[in-house]
């Protein structure tokens, strides 16, 4: 056991912040907990969605980079992000998307629960998948969504691969998974013992092309640890295995380690804490732009380059 505890979060690469944001606070009721730049290209926004808390494993963000081409399918990249939601909401949100007129796919059983596939408004494949299973989340009370029905987090992110047994074999002999079969082309593979949030899936694809970021597509995955002495030890057992690791980089609300698994996918190993209430009161997370202190003396050009965001408007709602 590597001291992986599940998903930390995803991260993707969209289109137009404001739509971006319409959809995953508007329509998604996720909310906004940390509006701020990616800080390697402080030049565009860096949005994360998350539960009231921002909870390690129910963050999904963005780097809206709406100059990018479309994301090319293919093998070396996450194809699709599963948002987990309380048993017997199923039905609730493929009519809520509907209502908000985004195409829904029909309902199958995965692993034993419901869910369904369906792709945000600049292309990302998504999935509503069902889950019982326990996990950290508080309710944000604002959310347009009725609390018993809000998106809990990450639930599953599915891979393609050329080679399932290289990832496979990294996977479970470097990371700590432990592969629990394949479902209807889906090789799956779990941490901790299983749990929202803890499941990654590969579907492989011998014959197929070298996927390509863009638009609509996974940028990185990144996987959570409790703290920075375990991140030590998983990024020891990365350069190991001669994935070339990145040194550990402070992210300020986390620290980052990043690599290539050997199919090509972008992973990040990401610590729990501090968290997003380091540096905001947590009544008002993501409502004004918060950068690192490093960033802080350029703030003024900073914000001069970023498009305004407002809230959006009230999508359609559900009881």
């Amino acid at each position: 056991m590597t001291g992986i505890t599940g998903i930390h979060h995803i991260t993707c690469i969209s289109g137009a912040a404001q739509e971006n944001v319409d959809f995953y606070e508007g329509v998604l009721g996720m909310r906004l907990v940390k509006r701020s730049v990616n800080q390697d290209s402080p030049g565009t926004y860096h949005l994360f969605y998350a539960d009231n808390e921002g909870h390690p494993g129910s963050d999904l963000t963005f780097f809206p980079w709406q100059e990018m081409p479309p994301a090319k399918s293919g093998a070396g990249l996450a194809m699709e992000v599963s948002l987990a939601v309380p048993l017997g909401s199923i039905d609730y949100w493929a009519d809520r998307l509907r209502d908000n007129h985004i195409e829904v796919g029909e309902v199958e059983t995965r692993r034993g629960t419901s869910a369904f596939s369906f792709a945000d408004p600049h292309g990302l494949p998504l999935a509503i998948h069902e889950t019982g299973d326990e996990r950290e989340f508080t309710a944000w009370p604002d959310s347009p969504v009725p609390i018993e029905k809000q998106i809990r987090g990450l639930h599953t992110v599915r891979l393609w691969e050329s080679d399932l047994a290289l990832t496979s074999a990294f996977l479970t002999g470097v990371l700590g998974f432990v592969d629990i079969g394949s479902v209807g082309g889906w090789t799956g593979f779990e941490v901790g013992g299983g749990g929202s949030g803890r499941y990654v899936e590969i579907r492989e694809i011998p014959d197929g092309a070298r996927g390509r970021w863009g638009v609509g597509g996974v940028h990185h995955v990144a996987w959570r640890v409790p703290d920075d002495e375990t991140e030590l030890v998983v990024r020891e057992s990365i350069e190991r295995a001669r994935r070339r690791p990145t040194e550990v980089i402070d992210r300020f609300w986390f620290k980052s380690v990043y690599f290539l698994e050997p199919g090509g996918v972008l992973f990040e190993i990401a610590t729990d804490g501090p968290g997003f209430a380091i540096d905001e009161d947590p009544a008002t997370l993501g409502e004004h732009l918060v950068l690192p202190p490093w960033l802080e003396e350029h703030r003024g050009e900073i914000e001069a380059a970023l498009p305004p965001i407002k809230p959006p408007v009230q999508s359609a709602s559900r009881s």
